[in-house]
């Protein structure tokens, strides 16, 4: 485990909450990668550890290429010479004046019990109080409106810290995630945990920054600390923007969003909108 774990420089905290981002699933629109990103920007955080690759990935996945690639790691070739060569990272950053860790990951596909015990070790050492994921998944929300959001806790008395956050919790059934594994562990280490997951329009494909915004303040303001929006706010309203041309070029797309608004205005449950649902996947686009 020591030489998976590797250590570059010692953190300024004392007794921080820790907050997780995962590549993988509920990284729809990179919201969850995203808000850990633009937070350790933003905190100008400093990296202090990493878990290594090698152990907790599969590179060589039978298939057509398609399939294989997303498994494989990342290489750029100019002129003959390998200009650059990624392998999928998981780092953790301090930030001490918020007294926080941070950590950006991409989900294991393999021995998912040793990864999360060494993510806990380094809870453990430097006595983390209290953890945090942000996710996020395909639904059926209009990009007019911010995201709706749902929560997962591991204490019940946790719920009341999200009183006021317009957060329903959730009762999902079926595949799990790395998180879910994190949260079962936290749960036995009696860490407490919350996640944040938020629901975003399943018709935009790519990074979000408008869902990154949403969610990141809400975590700030969960957390109590003071970040600047600003940069991406005007990010934000650029792609709002953007996406409201390409929807006015597409009278059956736009029709379809004037519905979504009138539902999420009137908070109507997606149970009731099966046909749109199978609208959106004829037009390939997914919602989970």
């Amino acid at each position: 485990m020591q030489d998976i774990l590797q250590l570059i420089d010692t953190p300024k905290v004392k007794t921080p909450r820790m907050i997780l981002g995962f590549s993988g699933w509920m990284d729809g629109g990179e919201v969850s990668t995203g808000t850990v990103v633009y937070l350790v920007n933003q905190l100008r955080a400093v990296r202090f550890a990493e878990i290594l690759p090698s152990d907790f990935y599969i590179y060589n996945f039978p298939g057509p290429m398609e399939l294989s690639a997303v498994f494989r790691p990342y290489v750029r070739m100019d002129e003959g010479l390998i200009k650059d060569y990624q392998e999928p990272s998981n780092t953790f950053y301090y930030e001490p004046e918020n007294d926080l860790i941070l950590f950006i990951g991409k989900e294991p596909n393999i021995h998912w019990g040793e990864y999360v015990s060494i993510l806990f070790k380094v809870a453990e050492q430097y006595q983390v109080r209290e953890m945090y994921f942000i996710g996020s998944v395909a639904g059926l929300v209009p990009h007019t409106r911010e995201p709706k959001f749902s929560s997962f806790v591991n204490q019940e008395n946790l719920k009341a810290k999200l009183a006021g956050y317009h957060v329903t919790f959730s009762s999902y059934e079926g595949p799990a995630s790395i998180v879910n594994h994190i949260s079962d562990y936290s749960s036995k280490r009696q860490i407490p945990m919350i996640g944040l997951v938020a629901e975003i329009p399943a018709y935009v494909q790519g990074r979000n920054p408008k869902c990154i915004e949403a969610t990141a303040r809400r975590l700030a303001k969960l957390l109590e600390i003071e970040v600047d929006f600003e940069d991406l706010r005007i990010i934000s309203e650029d792609l709002e923007k953007k996406l409201d041309k390409a929807v006015q070029k597409r009278a059956e797309l736009a029709e379809h969003i004037k519905r979504l608004e009138e539902n999420y205005d009137k908070e109507v449950f997606d149970t009731e909108m099966d046909d749109l649902k199978s609208w959106l996947v004829q037009q390939g686009i997914r919602v989970d």
